[in-house]
């Protein structure tokens, strides 16, 4: 179970509102809200104060989910499609080496066997 669900259980264990726990912590219901809905990992501050306004043990209320070495996430919101095309516009002019080079290697490492096969096949002379 990850923290922002942990929270929430709590929370509604013990009868209390996101506005309650917010005048309880001093945090604001906004950063309870994104804790709950996993869009932030709380600070230490966070944490020492939830810890005490649901009279929890820190130890308890900080059961998160043991990532997986090696995880990635990626996450992409695009909420300016003009920005985001002008972004790709800069990258693409600033490193368009280096992504032809990125999209060649991908080229000759998929299409190897047919490269090999010909190559074999003109030194043969067939």
């Amino acid at each position: 179970m990850e923290f922002g669900d942990r929270l929430k259980e709590l929370r509604t264990r013990l009868n209390y509102s996101q506005k309650e726990i917010s005048e309880k912590t001093g945090l604001t219901i906004r950063t309870i809200q994104r804790i709950e809905n996993k869009e932030v990992k709380p600070s230490l501050y966070s944490l020492k104060v939830l810890g005490e306004a649901l009279q929890t043990d820190l130890t308890e209320v900080e059961k998160l989910s043991v990532a997986k070495p090696y995880e990635f996430n990626f996450t992409i919101k695009i909420t300016d499609m003009n920005q985001f095309l002008t972004d790709l516009k800069a990258l693409v002019k600033t490193h368009w080496k280096t992504i032809l080079f990125i999209v060649l290697a991908i080229y000759l490492f998929t299409s190897y066997s047919d490269i090999k096969a010909g190559i074999l096949d003109a030194w043969s002379g067939n």
